[in-house]
């Protein structure tokens, strides 16, 4: 089983993270590459494009639609599969972000699909 916790790029790392996972495909804004700790960028399992900026036109209108389309890209593509699969290996899973909302991110979608699709290898803590 492996814990899973959601985490914002800009927070600083800590040890109890375990196996960290960015998974934005844009880097994160003002964040320098040599203090920014990730074991993993994995840009596959970020949204599209399209998808990306279609939400970030209107968030606070589009934020379950957004959840629809996203859950849609991934099960149709081979990332989230990939991510289980090097998840499973570390006891202690965290994704990070960027987004400054910590409820309505790309990283809460990746979060509870996962535990949809893989629900006796994951679990959020």
């Amino acid at each position: 089983m492996t814990d899973i916790q959601l985490k914002r790029a800009y927070e600083p790392a800590d040890t109890a993270d375990g196996f960290r996972v960015y998974i934005d495909r844009l880097w994160p804004r003002g964040l320098s590459h040599s203090t920014f700790h990730y074991d993993l960028w994995d840009k596959e399992i970020a949204p599209s494009t399209e998808l990306r900026e279609w939400f970030h036109a209107d968030p606070g209108k589009r934020w379950i639609e957004f959840e629809k389309r996203y859950e849609t890209e991934l099960m149709a593509s081979n990332a989230l599969a990939s991510l289980a699969e090097t998840a499973s290996r570390h006891k202690k899973l965290t994704l990070l972000y960027s987004s400054h909302d910590r409820e309505h991110n790309n990283a809460s979608v990746v979060l509870s699909t996962l535990i949809a699709q893989y629900p006796d290898q994951f679990r959020k803590v």
